[in-house]
């Protein structure tokens, strides 16, 4: 039975489809945005977070660290990462959850026993399940297994995706789906290269060959001031949209926020804000008038 590596469960999503989802979020991405919200869904290993605001300097880690992996400093808890193994036993005794693992190893009969406590929910509500990331399809065995047996089960099954992803595996993956997020980042080759750390070739060449397919798909775009919310790029992203076969798709705008800062800091990581600021309510709705020139519904969210 296949396992994949996640890093949360989240319930009541009312952001990721039709009606309240529960949302899978898996772990590892090929892309590496700058602005990326999730910063520990980028890694495709367990990682471990330190929230040195929540830590109240009881030691109980320090205490049940079997590697002796962890020091108690005037600064917080330092961690040895050379002797740690990540076992986990840290997060677990915290009592103000100061420590906490990112990335646990879960079977689709593990997830389908939480997804099926939410049915009624979803029911009520005409939502279903999301399976997201990171890059859900870099865990392909484990995510048709889980679309399989919500596709048994009747349970409405979308799958939020950076398209930059084998052609053969997307296309495995779209009989089993009901609803594609697809992401859209920057259509400009160079651009998209700095800010995320691939082409989006592919990204772009899968989306029309999903189109083709028949896939229901939303289009999801992040809106970044500085990055691209200039005219040039909205014409050209709208235009590439309303090229694509099938009818229409809806385009979801997501609107840039900071709040990655804080996860930054749990990581240990460097987070480099410069050139990256949310847009205002002008260049929103200057972007919603260029995708409805273009016959595209546009709107923030969702």
């Amino acid at each position: 039975m296949p396992q994949a590596l996640l890093f949360d469960i989240k319930p009541y999503s009312i952001n990721d489809g039709p009606g309240i989802r529960i949302t899978v979020f898996l772990k590892g991405c090929p892309l590496n945005c700058l602005w990326c919200h999730n910063p520990e869904s980028i890694s495709p290993h367990t990682q471990k977070m330190y929230s040195k605001s929540k830590c109240i300097g009881c030691g109980t880690c320090v205490e049940n660290c079997p590697q002796n992996a962890l020091i108690l400093t005037s600064d917080g808890i330092v961690t040895d990462h050379i002797a740690c193994n990540l076992c986990g036993i840290c997060a677990d005794v915290c009592p103000t959850k100061a420590m906490e693992m990112s990335g646990r190893p879960a079977t689709v009969e593990e997830v389908m026993k939480v997804v099926r406590r939410e049915t009624v929910m979803m029911d009520q509500s005409e939502g279903g399940i999301t399976i997201s990331g990171g890059e859900p399809l870099l865990q392909p065995d484990f995510l048709i297994e889980l679309l399989d047996a919500c596709g048994r089960e009747g349970i409405h099954r979308a799958v939020d995706t950076s398209g930059f992803v084998k052609t053969e595996i997307l296309l495995k993956v779209s009989k089993r789906t009901d609803l594609f997020l697809y992401d859209l980042k920057i259509m400009d080759p160079a651009k998209h290269m700095k800010y995320t750390g691939v082409s989006n070739e592919k990204i772009l060449s899968n989306l029309k060959i999903l189109a083709e397919s028949g896939a229901e798909i939303n289009i999801r775009i992040p809106l970044i001031q500085g990055v691209n919310t200039d005219e040039e790029n909205i014409r050209e992203t709208a235009a590439f949209i309303a090229a694509l076969a099938g009818p229409p798709k809806p385009v979801n705008l997501l609107v840039y926020h900071n709040i990655a800062i804080n996860k930054h800091n749990k990581l240990g990581q460097a987070y480099d804000l410069t050139g990256l600021s949310e847009p205002g309510g002008e260049e929103i709705s200057r972007a919603i008038a260029i995708f409805a020139d273009f016959g595209l519904q546009a709107s923030v969210g969702g």
